[in-house]
């Protein structure tokens, strides 16, 4: 699981409390370092330091730098797994951008360089948060001119994809439609249905019950003359072309491993990018999440499920990161005291943990992404997602911290003072809003994913609760961190000097985002659809109208402006742990029923009247609603034998850069798979 990037609109409002976001509060840029690189559309660019790079020997710097290659030799794996002709529009349209001779300064070129702009940053046609379509702004008369001006090819239905309204959504979650039918995303076969899909994993039977097989993680579901059939993503399968890159970089960085676990590890992961055995899986994440040994880290493959409309497949992702030891030990209390804050949770008992195993949380430091998690990051990682390994072996849990010093240091957005209800609001936020972000983050990714269990002989939630799985998993993460960020513990462990600001500070942002802010993300008349921004409305929403008769959360009109004001910020917590209670219990017995009517209930739809008052008031604001990163570049110096004598740290000219270096460095995938 990941915490969506909190930060981009998160560190704006203190927005994002899930498995990824962003982040901008009132803070000034570095003057010896720019963070901004770019801004267009409702997309900012940033870049991010790579801090004690030197520090590593070469031998880590090695195996970090092997580590990058291989997450970028699978970058096209997600452009195709987000659509079936991502892969042909983006080549036809990098072919115009890097060919076109003529005027440059009209609105149809402008409006042509940012569509491709936006299209490099979501790894394809789709938004890379509401999954609508993106739209140009340039007619099909003036596209035509281009390709023709350019020698530009295009198949005809590629060409079709971008200006019709066919595949409008990348992932639909909508209630009453075939939600696998009417998702664009390539996961399935155009004539594939949820009833196929529910129907083929239904017969599919693990070896051990009690450590079920990820089935469906890896492969593409597609109807052969009628019959349902897994197109496998391994070496010799699907994807094999950039996947047998993937291993040679990985190979290579095994020989320079940090220590056997680590090797073997990485032995392992190489052996199922080879098979594609679900089983050789699960042993390389049992394998994986022991190795927690050395200097760096990483996370590579088909992993978080939140694109699949129904949670079985896996959307590739690599994260290379390096441990940030001091802020590591400051925040290591948290896995140390896992246990303390399973028995202390509301949970019923027999939905509670009786031992909470090897659960570990890291600060670390980003040095490449790619797939999923590119240019939009996480802020934060917990992960394996198997239940099974999670409650018999335990999870990795990383706040990625150079990331969230990049958000916070990348300039003001203003938006803060207009949406607080008022002064005392406002001090609390400017005072404690930071360490709060970032203990809600961490109690998130460590406690609140590894917390609970299953009740015997329920099945996975991608079976049980379906396409709520994900949105109720992310919510009752955060409820896991808001319970205990009112909490005296967290004082007590020293993570805090003052716990009831903190909280009361927490408490004010996850509200605030969650009924008013996240609301600029959509389009007046949109209903909630991201994961992430659904559970943090179905979560701000029940507590609102739980709490109403005792007024915890007051709806406050003033001056024709609305704001949230809380007024009793233990009722609150009382209300956020018996939702906790609640969202344990629906995924421990597996209750559809209960989700489905907790997330369309409270998560979806959207007062209109406050959404078009918020769009109102958010004009006045330039800053983009949402951020994402350039990649530092890491350059090898070779002697006159090739071998590798230094690494280098450098920053790309620009996004648009970068991304055409991708492309002609990493295409490893045919347009047409």
């Amino acid at each position: 699981m990941k915490l969506r990037s909190i930060l981009s609109i998160a560190l704006v409002f203190s927005l994002f409390f899930s498995c990824g976001e962003d982040k901008n509060e009132d803070v000034k840029e570095t003057k010896e370092f720019s963070y901004n690189v770019e801004q267009f559309a409702d997309i900012k660019i940033l870049r991010y330091k790579i801090p004690g790079w030197e520090n590593l020997t070469l031998k880590e710097q090695k195996l970090v730098y092997y580590l990058t290659q291989a997450g970028l030799a699978g970058r096209d794996i997600m452009w195709d797994q987000n659509y079936r002709y991502n892969l042909a529009i983006r080549n036809a349209l990098e072919s115009i951008y890097n060919n076109y001779s003529g005027d440059k300064t009209t609105e149809n070129w402008i409006a042509f360089e940012v569509y491709l702009k936006r299209v490099w940053f979501s790894n394809g046609i789709h938004h890379h948060y509401s999954n609508d379509k993106l739209k140009p702004a340039f007619n099909q008369a003036y596209f035509n001119e281009l390709l023709k001006e350019t020698n530009t090819k295009l198949d005809s239905m590629a060409y079709s994809a971008i200006f019709s309204d066919k595949d409008s959504k990348k992932v639909n979650l909508a209630k009453g439609v075939d939600n696998v039918l009417e998702s664009a995303v390539n996961f399935y076969g155009s004539d594939v249905t949820t009833a196929d899909v529910e129907n083929f994993y239904s017969q599919k039977t693990s070896p051990n019950p009690e450590q079920p097989l990820s089935y469906g993680l890896n492969s593409q579901l597609v109807k052969v003359n009628g019959e349902l059939k897994e197109r496998v993503y391994k070496s010799g399968g699907l994807y094999g072309s950039a996947i047998d890159e993937i291993v040679k970089w990985l190979e290579k960085a095994k020989e320079v491993s940090e220590n056997e676990a680590q090797g073997n590890a990485l032995g392992l992961l190489i052996d199922y990018y080879n098979t594609g055995d679900l089983q050789i899986w699960d042993d390389y994440n049992v394998a994986w999440t022991a190795a927690t040994d050395g200097n760096v880290d990483y996370i590579n493959s088909f992993i978080e499920v939140y694109n699949d409309p129904s949670g079985y497949r896996g959307s590739y992702e690599t994260i290379v990161q390096i441990n940030d030891f001091d802020m590591s030990q400051k925040m290591s209390v948290l896995s140390d005291n896992a246990q303390w804050f399973e028995d202390n949770s509301p949970l019923m008992e027999e939905h509670k943990k009786d031992s909470v195993v090897g659960v570990t949380y890291k600060v670390v430091t980003v040095a490449g992404e790619a797939g999923d998690a590119s240019p939009s990051t996480p802020i934060g990682v917990n992960l394996p997602n198997a239940n099974w390994i999670r409650k018999e072996v335990g999870s990795k849990s990383v706040s990625l911290g150079n990331i969230t010093e990049a958000y916070s240091n990348a300039g003001s957005s203003g938006r803060l003072k207009e949406f607080v209800h008022d002064d005392e609001e406002l001090e609390l936020e400017e005072m404690y809003g930071k360490i709060g972000d970032k203990l809600h983050t961490a109690l998130h990714e460590v406690v609140g994913h590894a917390s609970g269990q299953l009740n015997p002989g329920v099945g996975e939630t991608k079976e049980t609760l379906k396409k709520y799985a994900s949105t109720l998993e992310e919510g009752r993460a955060d409820l896991v961190g808001l319970y205990y960020l009112y909490n005296p513990k967290l004082q007590e462990l020293g993570l805090v000097d003052d716990w009831k600001s903190v909280g009361k500070a927490a408490y004010d942002g996850y509200i605030r985002n969650g009924l008013i802010t996240q609301l600029i993300r959509l389009n007046l008349g949109d209903d909630v659809e991201e994961a992430h921004m659904v559970n943090r409305q179905w979560v701000s929403a029940w507590a609102f109208e739980k709490g109403a008769a005792d007024n915890v959360i007051e709806k406050v009109t003033r001056d024709g402006k609305t704001y949230f004001n809380i007024n009793d910020y233990e009722k609150l917590h009382d209300l956020f742990g018996q939702l906790l209670r609640e969202t344990q219990r629906i995924k421990s017995e597996g209750d559809y029923a209960a989700v489905e009517a907790l997330v369309e209930g409270y998560g979806v739809k959207v007062d209109q009247t406050i959404h078009a008052e918020v769009l109102e008031r958010n004009k006045q604001f330039t800053s983009a609603p949402y951020s994402g990163f350039v990649n530092p570049v890491l350059v090898p110096e070779m002697n006159d034998s090739g071998e590798i004598t230094a690494i280098k740290v450098t920053q790309p000219v620009g996004f648009p850069e970068q991304m055409l270096e991708y492309s002609n460095t990493y295409s490893f995938l045919p347009t047409n798979n």
